[in-house]
């Protein structure tokens, strides 16, 4: 079974009903139907849980961990191994220290990473990454 790590971009675009909504929900079904599996960064978690509770209210945050808690979406600890490897993306690239995360996840499983985050263009010659649009 195909293994794909999550980016917080993603289910940022699902919550807020952009226009990679409905390429997240197929693939939350399909993971869901075990057509593949899909991992998720604590790190990026948190990103979402920061970004909620800012942009809207810390009941807002604790609603969208419930949300995520349900989905067919494993949440990966940050362990030494990916760690090392986030702090090498964010020697040699520009891009967020969280966002290094979800990378080194999928570098680690050897797994597609799901974004539509551009910011992450500077290394897909690194790691496989289905772009959602």
């Amino acid at each position: 079974m195909a293994t794909k790590i999550m980016d917080s971009w993603a289910l940022m675009a699902l919550f807020n009903g952009e226009s990679a909504a409905d390429e997240v929900e197929k693939l939350l079904s399909q993971a869901a139907a075990d057509r593949h599996k899909l991992l998720m960064s604590v790190v990026n978690w948190g990103e979402i849980y920061y970004s909620v509770m800012r942009g809207a209210s810390p009941e807002m945050a604790e609603q969208k961990v419930r949300e995520i808690t349900a989905m067919p979406i494993e949440i990966v600890p940050a362990d030494l191994p990916q760690t090392h490897q986030a702090a090498i993306f964010k020697a040699t690239k520009k891009i967020s220290y969280a966002d290094c995360f979800g990378a080194a996840l999928a570098r680690i499983k050897n797994a597609e990473f799901v974004t539509g985050d551009p910011e992450f263009k500077q290394i897909e010659k690194e790691i496989k990454i289905t772009w959602l649009k």
